[in-house]
């Protein structure tokens, strides 16, 4: 009872700060109870150290409600809960925030632009994004590495990619006293092409980057992925080398990973599948799925039960996992091995994940799920869909039913496959947007081989470039060919 009070608050906050490194949310909680007890709950220090505590640790009701409570709230505050929400999500909160923040009068800085940023860069909110990034030449923060490498990261996330390099120039014309730290800015911009499939430009760019700066870990990953995705095995694998050897980078997982999907797409799947057993860190979840993604590209059943059998043990929960492995079963006509792994995701309670897209049109998300019949512009969105159809079958296009692996008859078959979500999200768009409007369509699962065969055929019957984000890579369909090269 004798220790001042400064004292005692000072305590909490170190303990606080302990509790934050380690995600401990529980001792948190504890002591959060202990201080409100003490009529310490809305300390300005103490309180900003709880949010933090909370968004830190995915607990973003209880951050937000205790920020709501707060009486004074300063820059550093916000910026703790739109980064927990533009982490963690959902999305449309962060940017919620930060137009809540400037409402109240406070200057956004390098920390709040990278955060709000983010949260347009998981929405393809492409003109929320343009918005900030008006914010931000406003505030005079365009060429902070930090706040143009976020700018770079969301231009490329909503495929403008032509944007993106614009901010990385302007980034470049900066002294070169900030050489070091530009690391960052060309690292984003390298990414940035190989999330779209510009290997060539991604390498052309690593090559001049060379003679600036020092590659790191992160650049070499988005190098890996330019070859990845662009089916370039050779400079691959010469990449990987030269980094373990010139630049003295031991290979991360993300590294790993780049090369067994080099190796996988190539059909060298058992030099994968060894090179897995050497690798010098443990296998992740992302490992094992390249090598299952590369089995179902080349039907390899008993490497792809493997696979299975690895991911199982790291995410026992994950339905994609056990539905590529039902597709690749489905292809091979083995329908009792899809009825044993549908028998053992219901035995283990385990769901398909729900195939959702979206689209933004006059800066309003509409989303869509499998089959959807809720929007109100269902019957038109249908009409078109049927409109579509008959073009495409009169230009050749035969259904691919392989992808469904439910036993039961073709035609049923292709009425389930035209209903997926990406192509209720392209008639949508299709309808609501003027002729030659390039369409950017959002999906939170793979696309389908049919749809990906389908789009091909809209985007030449309709003369409209429609690009595909999905949860893998982006596909950019145009004149009835897509940018993967049907490497994928």
């Amino acid at each position: 009872s004798n220790i001042p009070t400064h004292q005692i608050q000072s305590y909490y906050v170190s303990l606080l700060q302990s509790c934050i490194a380690q995600k401990a949310v529980s001792p948190g909680k504890q002591i959060h109870a202990l201080i409100s007890q003490m009529g310490f709950g809305f300390h300005p220090v103490l309180a900003t150290k709880l949010v933090h505590l909370y968004s830190a640790c995915d607990c973003l009701h209880n951050a937000h409600q205790l920020f709501d409570r707060i009486p004074q709230r300063n820059l550093f505050l916000w910026n703790v809960l739109i980064r927990g929400y533009a982490w963690n999500g959902p999305y449309e909160v962060a940017i919620e925030l930060y137009y809540r923040l400037l409402e109240f009068g406070l200057v956004p800085d390098n920390f709040t632009f990278p955060f709000a940023l983010k949260a347009c860069s998981a929405l393809s909110a492409i003109e929320e994004g343009r918005r900030i990034h008006e914010d931000v030449i406003r505030n005079k923060w365009e060429t902070d590495v930090f706040v143009g490498a976020a700018l770079i990261d969301m231009y490329a996330k909503c495929s403008c990619v032509v944007n993106a390099r614009q901010v990385f120039d302007k980034i470049l014309e900066r002294d070169v006293v900030l050489r070091e730290k530009r690391v960052v800015s060309w690292n984003a911009m390298i990414t940035g092409y190989a999330m779209h499939g510009h290997s060539t430009k991604a390498l052309d760019l690593f090559e001049k980057m060379k003679d600036e700066v020092q590659p790191d870990h992160i650049t070499f990953v988005g190098v890996l992925s330019a070859c990845s995705r662009g089916g370039l095995f050779d400079e691959g694998r010469m990449f990987f080398e030269s980094m373990v050897r010139d630049y003295h980078i031991d290979p991360s997982v993300q590294h790993y990973t780049c090369m067994v999907d080099l190796l996988g797409h190539s059909g060298r799947l058992d030099e994968a599948c060894d090179l897995i057993m050497q690798m010098r860190v443990k296998p992740d979840p992302g490992v094992w799925g390249a090598l299952l993604n590369s089995c179902k590209l080349h039907g390899h059943v008993k490497l792809a039960e493997l696979a299975l059998e690895k991911l199982i043990e790291l995410e026992p929960h994950d339905a994609g996992n056990y539905v590529i492995l039902s597709n690749i079963y489905a292809r091979a006509a083995n329908w009792e091995g899809v009825a044993k792994l549908r028998k053992l995701m219901i035995d283990r309670g385990i769901k398909k994940s729900i195939a959702c897209s979206w689209i933004e049109v006059k800066n309003k998300a509409h989303a869509f799920l499998s089959g959807d019949a809720s929007h109100p512009n269902c019957d038109e969105i249908y009409a078109k869909l049927k409109w579509l159809e008959g073009r495409m079958k009169e230009a050749g296009y035969v259904p691919g039913t392989e992808s469904v692996f439910h036993d039961v008859e073709n035609d049923e078959k292709a009425n389930m496959i035209c209903c997926h979500s990406e192509r209720l999200a392209i008639a949508f768009g299709l309808i609501n947007t003027p002729d030659g409007t390039r369409l950017l369509i959002t999906k939170n699962l793979k696309i389908c081989d049919d749809c990906h065969i389908a789009i091909k055929f809209i985007s030449k019957i309709t003369e409209r470039e429609i690009t595909v984000r999905d949860v893998n890579r982006y596909h950019h369909f145009k004149d009835g060919i897509c940018s993967c090269g049907d490497y994928w």
